[in-house]
């Protein structure tokens, strides 16, 4: 190995300026000649690696790399989480000299040892299988540039780091050993940059996925490699193994690290900095680790979404799958429950159903019920026993487990999904629970109709109309859930459609009692929705204010709708909402009494807004002197008076 240039040892402010030069050229700067074989002997690494011990060098395949598979990758996120691995170092043959050396620095000794066979694979890695793989892309074109880059991810700005400055510095502490005994504080000021181990790692097992494939697909991609893996430089090694040492890496220095501290004579002057290093290495070392779990939980979520066929929307890395598992779904409206499969997220839960013919996706999803919002609770049910419920913004759901066990752990598993959510956003409340079996609960509350699916009552549990108590026949009084609360009506009652905030403001069909909930509109016995039909009137005879008034939020549509409004004089408080002046028949009413007029938000005078229990209407003027004239007229309707005299009660546009 070429000698290290130690006259001017580069400082740390200088290893940053390299690295950041490295990230983006991706090449080394170093030793020019790609001739990996002509390594001395003595820098061989050796291939004893304790609990990562690799093939010997007989057995090592020739021809292609051999892959290195998952199981070994997690067998030593294991490892690296358990501590097992922390043994200490057996010692090897030393010369007689070296018996009369302190013991710390016997291992510092071995720490430049191994250091020195590392740089060299670090070489070979960059600057050999790296550089000519890349100049192969470059002038064959039989395989991609980027494909190289990929599979040795940011090996040069790791060769850079250790043979530029670590290396450098631990030959210069042992050769001054004698005035300065010490390396703790070395490696102090250089183990943070350790953690760039974690994107090699994290990209490790797509590089051994990328090289066998492209070994297979492209014969110059094969031949260079196959030519470098028999040199006498690679050891007789394939390129996977050679890529698996930085994995290594981290926990050797730890382990000699560990073993240096261990030996240090009490009150010696290195042991408060070597402390502090070993720590340092030691948090390198777990973000190695987390580099692996987040790699493999990547890996598992992109299995699980390749099972589901989900859509771009849905697909997100940083979900978290909670738990899986069949259920039975309990009907509203058939006897025997149905197979279903459900995938709990940190963020929502898929409710799925099996695909006969599982080509591609094994499940189809059916609806999927955001966490923030979802309650679940147990139901008492003797019919269907091991039930629960499951009521989201989306969609509310009567599920059956097998067991009381798995009713319980299912229930558990989402509860513990909306508790962080809720204490990650600090903005969900916890629903209070009454006591099981209590009717209040089967109810929508007010505030949430329309806001939250409701919970459908069985059509084999009533016998008449729920709203008009009529009673049900097969043929001429059918039963109709209405969408909003869930009660089931006959088509009279339910023949109506409202925009429900849960499924994105579509129209659904509703009952008569939460239709006048929902839209504000009054429906007088015998009169359905006769109180729309009047003219659109727009002169200062026939209305107390008449204009263009454009109608924000989520109830009127996202960029909102310009529409014709009247507030009558024959009709003096209510508001009536027409497509067109000309119109004969208005689209809504909204009855203003009771209502509270206040200004819009800051920054638009033209806007003023129309509140009462828990409903808020948005509206805009064409101008800012037309608003206070709106403001003035919705005003007196929502306190009850009449309109003035003919001269100050003109107020249309």
């Amino acid at each position: 190995m070429e000698p290290v240039d130690r006259e001017k040892p580069p400082s740390v402010s200088s290893l940053v300026t390299v690295f950041e030069e490295g990230r983006t050229s991706g090449a080394a700067p170093g030793d020019d000649s790609p001739g990996g074989a002509q390594h001395p002997q003595e820098c061989r690494p050796a291939l004893s690696l304790g609990p990562w011990e690799m093939l010997p060098a007989e057995e090592a395949p020739q021809s292609r790399p051999r892959t290195v598979s998952r199981s070994y990758l997690n067998s030593l996120k294991d490892k690296l989480s358990s501590g097992a691995w922390r043994k200490s170092c057996q010692p090897g043959t030393q010369s007689p000299s070296e018996t009369q050396e302190p013991e710390e620095k016997k291992i510092v000794r071995e720490l430049l040892e191994t250091e020195q066979a590392y740089v060299s694979r670090l070489h070979l890695l960059d600057q050999v299988f790296f550089q000519e793989l890349l100049s192969e892309a470059r002038s064959s074109k039989a395989f991609p540039e980027e494909v190289v880059r990929l599979i040795f991810s940011n090996i040069s700005s790791i060769y850079q780091f250790h043979a530029q400055f670590f290396l450098p510095e631990l030959q210069r502490r042992l050769e001054d050993w004698t005035a300065t005994p010490r390396i703790g504080d070395v490696i102090q000021k250089l183990g943070p940059f350790l953690k760039m181990y974690g994107e090699y790692v994290k990209n490790f097992e797509r590089a051994g996925e990328l090289l066998a494939t492209w070994a297979e697909k492209s014969p110059p991609f094969q031949e260079v490699i196959t030519r470098i893996q028999s040199s006498e430089a690679s050891g007789s090694l394939t390129l996977q193994h050679h890529l698996l040492e930085p994995v290594q890496r981290v926990p050797r220095y730890e382990l000699l690290l560990r073993e240096y501290v261990r030996k240090l004579p009490p009150g010696a002057a290195d042991r408060p900095d070597a402390q502090r290093a070993l720590d340092v290495i030691f948090s390198a070392a777990q973000h190695s680790n987390a580099a692996i779990a987040e790699m493999e939980r990547l890996r598992d979520l992109w299995a699980v979404y390749q099972r589901l066929g989900l859509d771009d929307d849905i697909v997100d890395p940083s979900n978290a799958l909670l738990r899986e598992g069949p259920v039975l779904k309990i009907s509203s409206r058939r006897r025997d429950p149905m197979e279903r499969y459900l995938f709990l997220f940190n963020n929502m839960l898929l409710y799925c159903v099996p695909r006969v013919l599982q080509v591609g996706a094994h499940f189809q999803v059916r609806t999927r019920i955001d966490v923030a919002g979802m309650k679940v609770r147990p139901l008492p049910d003797s019919e269907f026993p091991h039930s629960f419920l499951v009521s989201g913004r989306q969609r509310t759901l009567e599920l059956q487990a097998r067991s009381e066990e798995e009713m319980i752990s299912w229930m558990q598993a989402c509860q513990a999904a909306v508790d962080h959510l809720e204490r990650r956003t600090e903005t969900f409340k916890a629903a209070v629970q009454g006591p099981e079996g209590d009717a209040q609960e089967q109810e929508l509350q007010s505030e949430e109709l329309g806001l939250r699916a409701p919970q459908w009552v069985r059509d084999k549990m009533v016998t008449m109309c729920m709203r008009c108590q009529e009673p049900f026949n097969a043929l001429t009084r059918r039963r109709h859930h209405c969408r909003a609360c869930g009660y089931v009506v006959c088509a009279r009652c339910s023949d109506y459609r409202a925009e429900l905030q849960y499924d994105q403001g579509h129209l659904h069909r509703v009952c008569a009692a939460c239709y006048t909930f929902l839209t504000g509109c009054v429906l007088p016995e015998g009169r359905r929705r006769g109180i729309l039909q009047k003219g659109a009137a727009a002169g200062p005879d026939g209305s107390v204010m008449s204009g263009f008034l454009q109608l924000l939020g989520d109830r009127w549509g996202r960029s909102g709708s310009r529409s014709w409004c009247v507030i009558p004089r024959d009709d003096p408080l209510v508001l009536y909402i027409y497509a067109a002046p000309q119109d004969t028949r208005a689209l809504t009413s909204i009855p203003l009494l009771g209502y509270q007029v206040t200004a819009g938000p800051q920054g638009d005078p033209r806007v003023f807004q129309l509140q009462q229990s828990g409903q808020l209407l948005t509206l805009r003027a064409e101008t800012e002197e037309l608003q206070g004239r709106w403001v003035e007229a919705v005003g007196r309707a929502a306190g009850g008076g009449a309109p003035g005299e003919p001269d100050s009660a003109v107020l249309s546009d």
